[in-house]
């Protein structure tokens, strides 16, 4: 005759049994450190790549157009998201879109803004603005002092750019006005040379 207590253990061993059956191995050491490294980089993706599309993204200098205040190799952080909150000022430096062929990216000053008439003769600049007012620019981020003669009107989305290396640029003066929807930013950073790194490269000259 089974007594009730020995029936009671062995419910207990079954229940125990069942217990360790329904038991999930934990993943060994290993497979915590790829688990994390996956999590951490798919966590890195979320937050970088947005980043790098739609606020920053870098720009290497090529070409002697903007001697001396920027050089081959220099390695730039363009802000993406400054212009969508306002708009582009005289004397900022910018990276842009060539009209020509979107594919290629310039970098260059900004001279113009929209709506303005500048007149050179000679070098000298003279810009005037859509109420008449004239004011002649000074620029003394220039190497060499230019020997350009020359009148554009801009219409109210286009800007006019050079390089500040005037005999070495490729700018507004032979290809025309810049609409608007070709910038891309302006440059924010720059990381390289060490010895040039710093925030808002240029705007120390801005006019």
């Amino acid at each position: 005759m089974v007594s009730l207590r020995n029936m009671n253990e062995e419910r207990a061993k079954e229940i125990s049994y069942e217990k360790k059956e329904g038991v999930e191995k934990l993943p060994e050491g290993g497979d915590f450190f790829w688990r994390d490294v996956i999590r951490f980089t798919l966590i890195a993706i979320c937050i970088v790549l947005p980043i790098r599309i739609f606020i920053i993204q870098p720009f290497i200098v090529s070409g002697a157009s903007m001697h001396p205040t920027f050089e081959t190799g220099d390695y730039l952080i363009v802000d993406e998201i400054g212009y969508r909150l306002q708009e582009p000022t005289r004397g900022e430096v910018v990276i842009f879109k060539y009209p020509n062929d979107p594919s290629k990216f310039f970098i260059k000053r900004i001279i113009g803004l929209p709506g303005e008439t500048l007149q050179s003769v000679n070098g000298a600049l003279v810009i005037k603005d859509a109420v008449g007012n004239k004011q002649a620019l000074n620029e003394a981020y220039l190497h060499e002092l230019p020997k350009d003669t020359f009148s554009i009107t801009l219409t109210n989305d286009e800007y006019f750019v050079m390089g500040d290396n005037r005999g070495a640029s490729f700018d507004s003066r032979i290809w025309g006005a810049l609409p608007r929807h070709f910038i891309v930013g302006r440059a924010w950073v720059r990381l390289f040379p060490l010895s040039e790194i710093g925030v808002w490269p240029g705007i120390s000259v801005r006019q």
